[in-house]
């Protein structure tokens, strides 16, 4: 029948969009519970949330949303007064679907959360408006007053259709004829055909069906399908059973008379058992209990086949980016003229001739640029897919610590690299919550202090040359420097001088060390020195930096600067002993050349006075354990590279110049080794390891 793995990634990816719609449109609702149209809204998407989930036989998700709509539907008919406690139940109905959506994305099956409490809750609020939702309609057999639909069956297939009634009937099961009619507006006919199928193969036997089972998979079918199945099960199980699907409109279920069925020459209908599973479930019907001859051969190798792709899907979570149309069609441009060039360098009367070589050489180098340009834009995501989680986030972290907190974003349609966005996710929680937990103060110590009682939270994002800028800012009271540099010493972090000597800006950095809380008291929020600490490692990891400015009452705020992509980056190629070394751009302030004979060791560190001001020195050979080539005596060449507004002088033994490298991961088998960022490819096919300067520091 359907293939799951083909939907899966497409319901993952849905999923969370609408999952992240619900959270946003129901802070909506909280905050204004008089607009309604929020909750035709709210209703929609749960509404197809509830369908995709079935669907994909997905079943906590399924019913879990669909009591939830119950409620939403009860708020927009006027049967149910919204509350406080009503709205923190959706909350955390949201909370469980996300996290069972989670377990899909890395599992390939639900985490199966025991939902029995948030369901009983939901019932009681139900059940407020004197009645519980309607159930969908079915119509019986009784019901309709017809006895099924027809069935068209071969000659060839009936008489093994009537050996296995008969051994079914020895296990006391009966075999019955099951009509299923879709919703005339069903978009997904295969996909609920499965369900159903995959519904009844769970309790008994699916024994044939009408159109075939290749038919009804490839949807060539109208509305309807006919299946004869086996089972002990009562027919108004069998109904509940198939009624649970979604978009199904009605079942008729008779018991199943070979006399009454129509014989047809037409071998087009073909059983949904092969011969093979016909001879082996005759021989297993007759030495089982009915209990285990439930399980077709068929069912249980689908089970094994799923259970092998569950394994393989285990921990891949899927990678998607969503593209504007505009920028594939400029890469397609891009791909032809690129074909274009190819031709012309394949052409003789080009290359034999050195000036058309180089305009045709300096034309592909043109379109290679803007096709690095291009697929660099492909890449791009706005950090609204970030920052849309943050509302909720604030919300909830408020009424836990009794703050007022305005959170105010900014710059959303900033973009960065996909990679950046799917690593910079925890290091903004943690500043958020870090702000408001620490930052913010109280509402009554607000007022004391003449502020407005509710604290603001500022979260803005920009574009600054070749990076982004990430600022995360309070209005609270600021981070307490005596306290920090108090704390730093108790832990043995810096000495009783360096605290003397250390200003405000150099001692609100040390809350980034690990370990480090100022925090009396342990929290669920805070106060286990898990965090910050957390934030540098990341954000360093990305190739950026963070940056602090802070005022006494006046607030605090976090400046994050990242790369815009992490793919291809300008480089300065250097040498050191016998190898190329690259050294990221974007962390260079200048390169300079020294005189040896300046350099003095101050606490066995090597530093020379550079433009009035000590700089450390650090030799790269001695970092990468290579022999220095020699070199004119006195004289060196430092590359002057910074973190922040700390300053590094690396020592090399000369340069090659700039260029435009693709940075390649050295793997999970070297990532311990710090001072490497990755390798990169040269063009004469040799590898230049790419340093990552902020370890240095």
């Amino acid at each position: 029948m359907l293939d799951f793995e083909q939907y899966i990634d497409i319901f993952i990816d849905e999923s969370k969009e609408h999952l992240q719609n619900l959270n946003e449109r129901l802070m909506d609702y909280e905050a204004n519970t008089e607009n309604l149209e929020t909750v035709n809204e709210i209703f929609r998407i749960a509404h197809t949330l509830k369908g995709m989930s079935a669907t994909m036989g997905f079943e906590t998700i399924a019913t879990l949303t669909h009591k939830m709509e119950n409620i939403l539907d009860g708020i927009r008919s006027h049967k149910l007064q919204t509350t406080s406690e009503m709205v923190d139940i959706l909350f955390e109905g949201l909370d469980i679907l996300e996290e069972e959506v989670k377990s899909v994305e890395t599992t390939g099956s639900e985490k199966k959360t025991d939902i029995t409490n948030i369901m009983s809750r939901l019932d009681d609020i139900e059940h407020q408006r004197g009645s519980s939702s309607v159930k969908p309609t079915t119509a019986t057999v009784e019901e309709t007053g017809g006895d099924g639909r027809d069935l068209e069956i071969s000659e060839e297939d009936k008489e093994t259709i009537i050996s296995v009634a008969e051994q079914m009937a020895e296990n006391g099961m009966k075999v019955f004829k099951l009509w299923v009619k879709l919703e005339d507006n069903c978009m997904l006919k295969a996909a609920r055909s499965f369900l159903v199928f995959k519904s009844l193969e769970s309790k008994g036997e699916v024994v044939y069906s009408h159109p075939s089972a290749d038919d009804i998979e490839d949807e060539k079918f109208e509305d309807s399908f006919t299946v004869l199945y086996a089972t002990d099960l009562p027919t108004e199980e069998i109904e509940t059973m198939i009624m649970e699907v979604s978009e199904i409109e009605k079942v008729e279920i008779s018991e199943f008379d070979i006399s009454k069925e129509t014989i047809s020459e037409d071998k087009g209908s073909e059983p949904i058992m092969t011969e093979d599973d016909k001879q082996i479930q005759a021989e297993t019907a007759t030495k089982t209990q009915p209990s285990e001859a439930k399980t077709a051969p068929r069912a249980a190798a689908k089970e094994k086949q799923a259970d092998a792709d569950s394994g393989a899907k285990k921990n891949k979570a899927g990678k998607t980016v969503r593209v504007d149309i505009d920028r594939l069609d400029n890469l397609m441009n891009l791909v032809s003229e690129l074909i274009i060039v190819k031709t012309r360098l394949e052409d003789d009367a080009i290359s034999s001739n050195p000036q058309n070589m180089n305009d045709a050489v300096e034309y592909l180098e043109r379109i290679t640029t803007s096709l690095h340009d291009a697929v660099t834009k492909v890449r791009m995501v706005p950090v609204e897919r970030v920052f849309n989680r943050f509302p909720r986030m604030v919300r909830d972290l408020s009424k836990d610590l009794n703050k007022e907190i305005d959170l105010v974003m900014m710059g959303e349609e900033t973009e960065v690299d996909r990679t950046v966005i799917d690593e910079i996710g925890d290091p903004l929680i943690h500043l958020l919550r870090n702000s408001i937990d620490h930052g913010v103060e109280l509402p009554e110590v607000r007022l004391e202090k003449g502020k407005k009682e509710k604290g603001k939270v500022n979260l803005n994002a920009y574009p600054d040359g070749n990076t982004v800028v990430i600022e995360v800012s309070d209005d609270g009271a600021g981070i307490n420097v005596e306290k920090v540099k108090q704390k730093a010493i108790d832990k043995g972090l810096i000495t009783i001088e360096q605290a003397r000597e250390m200003d405000s800006s150099k001692a609100a950095e040390l809350i980034f060390a690990p370990g480090f809380s100022t925090a009396d008291k342990v929290s669920d929020v805070s106060g286990r020195g898990v965090g910050l600490d957390v934030v540098l490692t990341k954000i360093e990891a990305l190739g950026g930096n963070v940056e602090i400015e802070t005022e006494k009452d006046k607030g605090s705020r976090f400046i994050i600067r990242l790369p815009l992509t992490l793919a291809i980056i300008q480089a300065l190629l250097v040498i050191v002993g016998n190898e190329k070394y690259a050294i990221p751009l974007n962390n260079i302030k200048e390169i300079t050349d020294i005189n040896t004979k300046e350099i003095r060791l101050i606490e066995q560190k090597e530093v020379i006075l550079y433009r009035d001001n000590p700089l450390n020195l650090l030799r790269l050979s001695e970092v990468m354990d290579c022999e220095e080539q020699n070199r004119i005596e006195g004289e060196a060449t430092v590359v002057i590279v910074k973190k922040g507004d700390k300053e590094l002088g690396l020592i090399i033994d000369s340069l090659i110049g700039q260029q435009e490298i693709v940075i390649k991961s050295l793997g999970k088998y070297l990532n311990f080794v710090k001072e490497i960022a990755g390798a990169t490819i040269l063009g004469n096919g040799g590898v230049a390891l790419i340093i990552d300067t902020n370890s240095l520091f």
